[in-house]
């Protein structure tokens, strides 16, 4: 069936405005809610068989996704602007947080929604619809939610205004303002909606932390080495972990004073930073206990620089591979195992000799294997300190290194410190 279909046979079956209907399940299916499971919504909402009682006065803290629609009042603590593609068309849609003195709540607004959502107001919202968002109730509201700006005051456990350090961030934050260093940037040309396009991308970096970021609609502003206030970024999950998105929404104020950016990446277990999901720039600590294999000499894809095995790239098939040198360590600190992947510096940092020494190596041995198998006796069995990005597949937990060394750490101590810690 057509969607035209379904909504005449809601509009028939329920005695409703045949545009209302249209309006209410165009906007479930838009965001990717089943058709099956937005008709039932409707259903409650309006109730089989005839006019509903109207949705029902909430807070906050009671709103489930069981809920079709309900009314609530609330702190707009947030509101950004995104724009989307529907049906060929360009739309724009406003999303955040709202509070009250029970909890905080997530919304978009569609098209349609003429009330006010600006941050710090008191807004009264019926008959807002409601659905699932990463397992939680989330807020919709459309034409036919009324909001009313009203006097009452609310005793909200929640800052207003949407400004946030980059340590705070998480994956689906809308309507954020931070205040960062750029630390890298660089063009990118991609496939965009229209065609190529062109996009800014790197990392910024505040006194809490370190984030990549992607500017979809470049502001002169953002360049390295510069310190800006960015205001209505939204945030997405990048290899685990949070990014920070700049759109053609957000506005960009270059700062008189530099941003100050922690030197020092947060320390985690292994076990933490794996159960975390992912993290942009993390240091761990534990030991090498073993050398995967593909490291040492091995040779990469000229056009995409994957790693080739048997002269045979996944991408672009029989190849003539291009000689580089990586590590895969596997490190163990007692609470999880991670691969530590190493570029060709770090690798020829601990094999002893660059690219040139380990191909000399190998054709003397007449076998490549002899040039992990340095690695291996350097490294395995020592304790080492790394920093670099971790990200979590289907493959499991690979931290890409930006340092290795040796860790200094007196055993003993380390030990004494580990037993206070689990008599604690």
């Amino acid at each position: 069936m057509s969607l035209e279909d379904h909504v005449e046979e809601l509009a028939s079956d329920l005695d409703v405005d045949k545009e209302e209907v249209r309006r209410d399940l165009e906007n479930l299916v838009n965001y990717s809610v089943p058709m099956d499971e937005a008709k039932q919504s409707l259903r409650r909402k309006y109730g089989d068989g005839g006019g509903s009682s109207g949705p029902s006065s909430k807070a906050i803290g009671e709103v489930t996704t069981d809920d079709s629609n309900v009314t609530v009042t609330a702190v707009v603590l947030r509101s950004g602007r995104r724009s989307i593609q529907y049906n060929g068309e360009e739309h724009v849609i406003r999303e955040g947080e709202l509070a009250d003195e029970s909890g905080t709540i997530s919304y978009t607004a569609w098209d349609g929604f003429d009330g006010d959502l600006e941050p710090g107001q008191t807004v009264q919202f019926g008959n807002a619809g409601v659905r699932e968002w990463d397992g939680k109730p989330e807020l919709n509201l459309g034409e036919s939610t009324d909001a009313t700006a009203v006097d009452e005051r609310l005793e909200i456990d929640a800052e207003v205004g949407g400004e946030a350090a980059l340590r705070e961030l998480e994956p689906g934050d809308r309507g954020i303002t931070v205040e960062v260093q750029v630390l890298e940037c660089e063009t990118k040309t991609i496939d965009g909606r229209d065609g190529e396009t062109e996009i800014l991308s790197g990392v910024v970096g505040d006194s809490t932390g370190r984030l990549p970021f992607t500017d979809w609609e470049p502001h002169a502003e953002i360049e390295a080495g510069a310190s800006v206030r960015i205001e209505e970024t939204f945030v997405r999950e990048f290899r685990g972990a949070p990014s920070v998105n700049v759109s053609e929404f957000s506005t960009v104020t270059a700062l008189a004073e530099p941003v100050a950016v922690a030197e020092d990446a947060p320390r985690m277990s292994v076990g933490e930073a794996v159960e975390s999901g992912g993290q942009f720039d993390v240091e761990l600590v534990g030991n090498v206990i073993q050398i995967r294999d593909g490291s040492g000499l091995i040779e990469r894809c000229p056009e995409c620089g994957r790693v080739v095995q048997n002269g045979q790239c996944r991408s672009h098939g029989a190849v003539e591979g291009e000689d580089d040198l990586r590590t895969k360590a596997i490190l163990d600190d007692g609470t999880a195992t991670v691969t530590v992947i190493l570029d060709d510096e770090l690798t020829e940092q601990v094999y002893g000799g660059g690219l040139d020494d380990a191909r000399e190596h190998a054709r003397d041995e007449m076998d490549k294997g002899v040039v992990a198998d340095r690695i291996a006796d350097r490294v395995v069995g020592r304790e080492y300190v790394v920093r670099g990005s971790l990200s979590i597949d289907e493959y499991g937990a690979n931290l890409n290194a930006s340092e290795f060394s040796e860790s200094t750490a007196d055993p003993a101590e380390r030990a004494k410190a580990l037993l206070a810690e689990v008599d604690a």
